[in-house]
């Protein structure tokens, strides 16, 4: 009889809703359905360079659908960057841990940076499958990563209780959002919210249309405004924050009252969304079926709502940004939300 696997699984990079969803995914359906023995690997890469993990069973991924961060830990460790003072050779290290630990695949959740880590791994002779996750969206090679429903449900909540305070005050609040160097978080929960203004970095913005637009609300006695702005929004380089910078153009431009809020780290915590829970199960089983058949080297992804995979090497270095032509762009449009251009001069 062949030897049951023997698999690794960690999490890196941030924290986003879904992680333990997706471990429990991957451990019960080895453990279950292929009889394979699932091995925690601590902290990210962090774990595999010092040799970090634990044996995961059934009992342990009892009960961890519905938590929010990770079981395993997390790190930003990018073993592939220069030597440090150290002159530890991190990448020969996970090789050796890895045999080490008699580990016949690793699973690598994460977003852009660890997955671009996992094809280097795979490059250098390692068996590997990634599971995309992040609330930006913004992994390459797949419709939705699990984290940005639960992430969109939280601004979404925000946006709205900004409503009363705007409409209190008469004052144009901005919202700033996460979403890396994409617009995903903010034209979504932009929409669900009712956010009367959408910029995002795929698309720029005009100074000009923005605080026109924002004068024609206040003349036509439409008291407040909710402008939504994505972190990635271009700004001089002496700006830290989208929202301030974008705040203190409106206010110059038009002299209404402004305020900002930036919403930050509470967009990825809390427990994950139905949703969530549901993709990030749903690429761990399929993770475990490419490793039980040995196609390996790939990552898990969702594509018009069925579960595929791709290479990891098609995914490395790129980014999914929105398309200018999204259909949810046009649908604002239709629905005299700004965008921070013209209608008639769209790009």
């Amino acid at each position: 009889m062949a030897k049951h696997k023997r698999i690794g699984i960690l999490s890196a990079g941030g924290d986003c809703p879904g992680i333990n969803a997706a471990i429990r995914g991957v451990g019960k359906t080895a453990i279950v359905k292929h009889k394979m023995e699932v091995i925690g690997i601590s902290s990210g890469f962090s774990g595999l360079i010092q040799n970090d993990f634990n044996i995961l069973t059934e009992e342990t991924l009892s009960g961890i659908l519905t938590l929010g961060g990770t079981i395993l830990g997390t790190s930003r460790e990018k073993p592939f960057k220069k030597k440090g003072s150290t002159g530890i050779d991190k990448p020969e290290l996970i090789k050796k841990n890895y045999r080490h630990m008699g580990l016949d695949c690793l699973v690598c959740i994460g977003g852009n940076g660890t997955q671009k880590t996992a094809s280097m791994l795979a490059d250098a002779g390692l068996n590997v499958i990634g599971i995309p996750k992040t609330i930006d969206n913004d992994v390459f090679g797949t419709d939705f990563t699990f984290g940005f429903d639960s992430a969109v449900s939280i601004a979404t909540e925000a946006i709205d209780r900004l409503h009363t305070t705007a409409n209190s005050h008469k004052r144009i609040m901005v919202i700033e959002l996460m979403g890396h160097h994409t617009g995903w978080l903010a034209l979504y929960a932009g929409l669900a919210g009712g956010g009367d203004v959408i910029l995002l970095p795929e698309l720029g913005y005009d100074e000009k249309v923005v605080n026109d637009y924002l004068l024609q609300r206040y003349q036509k006695k439409k008291p407040y405004s909710i402008v939504v702005v994505a972190e990635g929004l271009e700004r001089p380089e002496t700006e830290k924050s989208a929202a301030h910078y974008v705040a203190r153009l409106i206010e110059q431009g038009t002299g209404i009252e402004t305020r900002t809020t930036i919403l930050g780290y509470v967009q990825r915590g809390g427990s994950p969304s139905a949703m969530d829970r549901i993709l990030a199960t749903r690429f761990g089983s399929h993770a475990v079926q490419l490793i039980a058949d040995e196609n390996y080297g790939r990552m898990v992804v969702n594509k018009n709502n069925e579960t595929e995979s791709i290479a990891l090497g098609e995914v490395a270095g790129k980014l999914n940004t929105v398309p200018t032509n999204h259909s949810f762009i046009a649908k604002a449009l239709a629905l005299d939300i700004c965008m921070g251009f013209a209608s008639n001069a769209k790009k």
